[in-house]
This record gives structure tokens, C-alpha cells and sequence, in this order.
């Protein structure tokens, strides 16, 4: 059994109308129409969230790795939490050679992990060599007083302010802010308090592969589209990302189906 610590998030231990866990998963179930081909969770936890994305979005993902630096919350989370599609490691989101070990992703989830590295720009950058071009980073974080400022938890090294946040991702195109109070994540809304922000950012395109390899299976559901290139390897993806790979592919090269 986890140690309780009161900022670890156990579902199997709590009750189910815990306001914190509550919060937690609605997190995960806004992330999910976002999440597509080989996607990690960094600071994965117990394992629930991990286990969610998996399971509801088997269909547009190839993988889903959920990461923590204690070993023993993953050997809790590869016990409680099963699903053909994941796999749990240890690891440490501030590893400077972290991609090395995990390769790179098309999804990230970070959420509620900022605030509990010691250096959040070595853990920014960790993130963006781990996704890839065109990838989506979904994070969370609570607001507080900012940097140097003391934090609202003592679990936390710092908690930004709502402009700070907003900073972090300034090398990436295109970025959305919504905002979360209980279990309500929206855009911003005059007059209205929000401890959470959350940002949805897109990584910008790399250069296109000169061959774009394409299949497509029928599943039970509709089809399903494999694209392999030399940058990203095969990886399944949603048909809206299809098309946007195809209008994006530089239209000289060869392409395969």
C-alpha cells in the first residue's frame, strides 16, 4: 500500500467523492480527445489516469508510458493498474538524458508536476525534446504567489503566478489556456477565481519526410490510419491528424499506401 502523503492521489483508497480526486480525473477526461499515438504521463502517480487513457482511447493511440521517480509507487501502479496498451517505468523528469531512455512522444500529460521539480525550466526543456514535431503537451499546474514566493503546500517548490504560467511556453506556436475550479475546466471567464490553470500546446512541425509511408485498417469502429515516417516511426493517429499530416507533408515527396 502508497504512503497517504495528502497530495498523492490513491483512488482504490479514497472516497469516490474526494473533491481532490475528483479534480484528478477531470483532468485526464479533458485530456482525452487530445491524445493520440504514443503518449506519456509524466509524474503518472498511482497509475489511474495512465490506466483511463489507455482504456478510453485505445483506438487512437499505439502506447501509453506513465513514468514516476519513486520506484515504489510504479511497482503500486503495475500491480493495481492493467491495460494491454501500457507499461510503467521509473524514471526522473529532470534526467538529462531522459529521451534517451524513453524516446519521444505525441502526446505528453503532465499534470500537477511543475510545481514539485526543483528546476522547472530544465524540466520544460525535458519535455520538449521528448515530444515530438507536431506533438501535444497538455499540463496543469495551481497558481500562488510566484517564483521565490512561499507555496501554498509543502510538497510544492514554487507555484506560479497565472502570468508566469503563461510564459512557460512561449516556444510553442500555438498554445490554449483554460482553467479549472473544482471539476470544471473552461476558458477564462471574467470575476472568476481559479486556483489550476491548464495549457494545451502544440509543438511546432518539423521539416517534412521525404517518404510518408500510409496504411489504413477497418477496425469494428471505422478506420484506422498507421503513418510511418523516418523522424517518428509508426505510430497510429486520429483521421483529423491524418489529414493534417497530409496537408502539411511536402506534396514533392513519395507516398506509399
Amino acid at each position: 500500500m502508497l504512503e497517504d502523503t495528502g497530495e498523492r492521489i490513491i483512488p482504490k483508497e479514497m472516497n469516490p467523492e474526494n473533491g481532490m480526486l475528483l479534480e484528478h480525473l477531470a483532468r485526464y477526461m479533458f485530456a482525452l480527445p487530445y491524445v493520440y499515438g504514443r503518449v506519456l504521463d509524466i509524474a503518472a502517480g498511482s497509475g489511474y489516469g495512465a490506466q483511463m487513457t489507455a482504456k478510453k482511447q485505445k483506438h487512437s493511440i499505439t502506447e501509453v508510458i506513465g513514468v514516476d521517480v519513486d520506484p515504489e509507487t510504479i511497482r503500486y501502479a503495475r500491480r493495481h493498474y492493467h491495460h494491454p496498451l501500457l507499461t510503467f517505468k521509473e524514471a526522473d523528469a529532470l534526467d538529462p538524458d531522459i529521451t534517451d531512455k524513453l524516446g519521444t512522444f505525441d502526446t505528453i500529460l503532465s499534470f500537477e508536476t511543475m510545481e514539485h521539480v526543483p528546476d522547472d525550466q530544465a524540466f520544460f526543456q525535458n519535455l520538449l525534446k521528448l515530444l515530438r514535431p507536431g506533438g501535444t503537451l497538455i499540463l496543469s499546474t495551481p497558481f500562488g504567489q510566484g517564483r521565490g514566493r512561499p507555496a501554498n503546500s509543502i510538497f510544492h517548490y514554487h507555484q506560479v503566478t497565472e502570468e508566469e504560467f503563461k510564459e512557460l511556453f512561449r516556444d510553442y506556436p500555438a498554445t490554449s489556456f483554460y482553467y479549472q475550479r473544482g471539476v470544471t475546466i473552461e476558458p477564462k471567464r471574467a470575476e472568476r477565481h481559479y486556483p489550476i490553470g491548464v495549457a494545451v500546446c502544440r509543438k511546432e512541425e518539423g521539416s517534412a519526410p521525404s517518404v510518408l509511408t500510409v496504411s489504413i485498417q477497418h477496425g469494428t469502429e471505422g478506420p484506422v490510419y498507421i503513418v510511418h515516417d523516418a523522424a517518428n516511426g509508426e505510430h497510429m493517429v486520429s483521421r483529423e491528424r491524418f489529414y493534417h499530416i497530409l496537408q502539411n507533408w511536402d506534396t514533392q515527396g513519395d507516398a506509399k499506401g
